[in-house]
Order: C-alpha cells, then structure tokens, then sequence
C-alpha cells in the first residue's frame, strides 16, 4: 500500500510506503508518483499513530441507545449497585451494544483497546461474552485485549474467584483488581487472589484504584512489595490513582521512581481532579502511561462518545497544558503510550518531545486527520479522518470499511 502526501507528526509532506502491515519507507511527497487502486491519497493531511484505548468499559456503555437521566449515587459502590440494577434494561444485548461502540472508536482512530468486562455474581461472565462478541466482531479491525474485571469486590461475594478463573480460561488476558482497601477491606487477601490468578493464568495485572491520598498509597506500597517479591516487574498496570500525587513531594517523587524500577505502568482517563502523579515526570522517568475513555454513557456516567481525540483535548486541558510540544505529548500518551501497556515490548516515550510511531519498522496503525498542525487537530477534531490497522484501511470519514 502507498500513503501520499501526508504529513507525519505534522512535518513535511510525504508519502509513506507499506508492507506486511509494516511502514517500509517514507519518502518526499512526489505529486507526479504512479498510483494504484490500493493508493490512500492523503491530501495533505496529518499522519499520526492511531489511539489505543487502554481503559474502557465495553460492557456497561450505551452509545447507540437512547439517552437516559444519570441515576447513580455518589462512591464506587452505590454506582455499582445502580449499574447492577438497570444495565438489564436495554434494548440491545451486551453483545450488540459492545460491539457498536468498537465499532465507532475505530472509526475515530482507535485500533487497540483493553477492556474491562465486569465478572460478579449478578452477570456472571455474560458480560465478560458479550466483550468477547465485540472483539471477534471486529478482529480485523482492532486488536482488543479483555481484562476479568471484578467490579463488586474480590470478597464481597461469593464465588467471584472462580467466575475470574473461568474467564481467564475462556478468553480473557488481564487480572483485574479493584481498591483493596475500601472496597473488599482485607487488601492482603485480595492481592493474595490477584497475584495467585495471574501466576495461574501466567497473566498480566491491571488495578482499579479510585482510593484516596495515604491509603491509595499504602495500597500501592502493598502491590510493590507483591512484583518485586514474586518477580512480576512489567507485568502491573495502575489505573486511575487520581490521588497518588496528592500526598506530598516526597511521596510523589518516590513511587514515580518505584514506579520506573519495577516498570509499572498507568492507565488515566483523564479525570478532573488536579492530584494524580505528574504525567511529564512520569514520562521523563521511563513510565509507560497511556490513556482511555472509562465508561462511555453508561449507567456510571453521561460522559464517553467513543472519540479518543476528544479524550486527548481532555488529558491536555486537565493538565493545564498550553505549549504544542506538552499537548502533542498528550498525542503520543494516546497513541504509542498505551499501545507499549499492550506490548511492553515496544519502546516507550522517553520525553515530552518523542514522537514515535509514523517512522520504518513501526507497525502501520495510522490516523490520517486534518489539522494544520498536531495542537490544531486536537483542538478541531475534524471528521476528516482515514484509520489504518496493521496496513489495511478500516474506517474512513467516520465510517467502517470492510
């Protein structure tokens, strides 16, 4: 496949060459260069890496679907129990709602995604099938990684253990925890279930952690002393710690280089509260930090509309980010960010100013998008948008291809 006349991370014009779904050359735009059918005519437009959602809700969204009034009370669990309460209510299946929404964020440019889908004993794993359904629906299109996701507690139920090691058996890639603390009350006998599942399933772990300042922190100080006495350094995710960089500079500085030596990564949605850890500091130590939507209109929250772009503007502006470099970094975070959660292997952003993924060698999961420059496409957000997976155009112009 040949790419003309885009324009990589904003730089001079081009035209990139594809094969095996690999970028195999870029070379100066030549106006006058032979076509073929296959040719994607770039027009000028931005190429950049495309999104990887690595914290969405696929199960509880209802994007397609009429619009609801918010019904939830405040705290994780009152909302669990609103969401326990109505998500039966829809008029599509999981299946079929999963699946919608996939689709639209491919369309938008996502094309790797970690999914949550919840694991208790009110669904069971019909929650956990219909993500399933989703990702076979559209496996040429997006790769998706499905984390068994115990949104009701470890121990507050019982049999949810069990259900978790189904669900790792059947499909499922990624151990979820969920605030040791608040939520199950016995943190040492949850990590033992968490660490003992992913050991069994030989599985990488992503926590939930929504736990305030000191105690957010002691719970984290517990998950490190679990990777580094079982040996699971690169193999942990963090998601959401709104509050970690809340407690003081002391505190923060230290789990940022913990964080760096036992390669943690995080995942942030982007929230609004200002004291979560530092994200250009992160980046500068070595953390893998990559973003996602969370839930998108669902029985949690009306928020969430499938566009990681609009997620990106999001990251820059809670992070009071005003300077092109700061908020194409938040471009990176969004692309190769969370695309090196899913493959640890692949090279992590090492400053503000990487900006990696268009270049020979890396995969050719692109978003040709319009914008004078990079800040200029995420405060636009044009629907101007051509979305490559692994050489191959899936979506273009907000539609799916294929």
């Amino acid at each position: 496949m040949l790419i003309t006349n885009v324009r990589p991370w904003g730089g001079e014009p081009c035209d990139i060459e594809i094969g095996n779904g690999t970028i195999t050359a870029l070379v100066p735009h030549d106006p006058d260069r032979a076509t073929a059918d296959d040719t994607v005519a770039g027009r000028g437009r931005l190429a950049l890496p495309s999104f990887s959602d690595v914290h969405c809700h696929l199960d509880s969204t209802r994007i397609g679907l009429p619009f609801r009034p918010h019904t939830g009370g405040p705290g994780v669990w009152a909302m669990t129990m609103n969401d326990r309460a109505h998500w039966r209510e829809d008029e599509w299946s999981v299946a079929e709602r999963a699946t919608h929404t996939l689709g639209r964020m491919i369309e938008r440019g996502t094309t790797r995604v970690r999914s949550y889908a919840q694991i208790d004993a009110d669904c069971g794993l019909e929650r956990f099938e219909g993500v399933l359904a989703a990702k076979e629906a559209h496996a040429g299109r997006c790769e998706v990684e499905i984390m068994a996701f115990p949104q009701a507690g470890l121990l507050k139920e019982k049999g949810v253990p069990e259900l978790m090691d189904r669900a790792l058996s059947a499909g499922a890639a990624v151990v979820g925890g969920i605030d040791p603390c608040t939520l199950d009350r016995d943190p040492v006998r949850h990590l033992d279930v968490l660490f003992g599942l992913a050991e069994r399933h030989r599985a990488p772990i992503d926590v939930h952690l929504h736990e305030p300042g000191a105690l957010g922190v002691f719970s984290v100080d517990l998950i490190l002393e679990r990777v580094r006495a079982l040996d699971m350094a690169g193999r942990v995710t963090i998601s959401h710690a709104y509050d970690l960089g809340g407690v003081d500079e002391a505190t923060t500085r230290r789990l940022v280089e913990e964080f760096a030596e036992l390669d943690i990564a995080m995942a942030t949605v982007a929230p609004a509260q200002h004291r979560a850890l530092p994200l250009a500091e992160l980046t500068a130590a070595g953390v893998r930090v990559g973003l996602g939507e969370d839930g998108q209109r669902d029985f949690w929250s009306p928020y969430g509309n499938g566009d990681m772009l609009d997620r990106t503007w999001q990251l820059a502006f809670t992070n009071r980010y005003r300077a092109d470099e700061l908020i194409e970094h938040c471009v990176a975070v969004a692309g190769r960010g969370g695309a090196s959660i899913l493959h640890p292997d692949l090279p992590r952003l090492s400053s503000v100013a990487d900006r990696p993924g268009v270049a020979v060698g890396d995969a050719a999961d692109l978003l040709l998008v319009e914008g004078e420059t990079v800040t200029s496409a995420v405060m636009d957000r044009s629907g101007d948008r051509t979305v490559l997976h692994a050489g191959r155009v899936v979506a273009d112009g907000l539609e799916l291809v294929g």
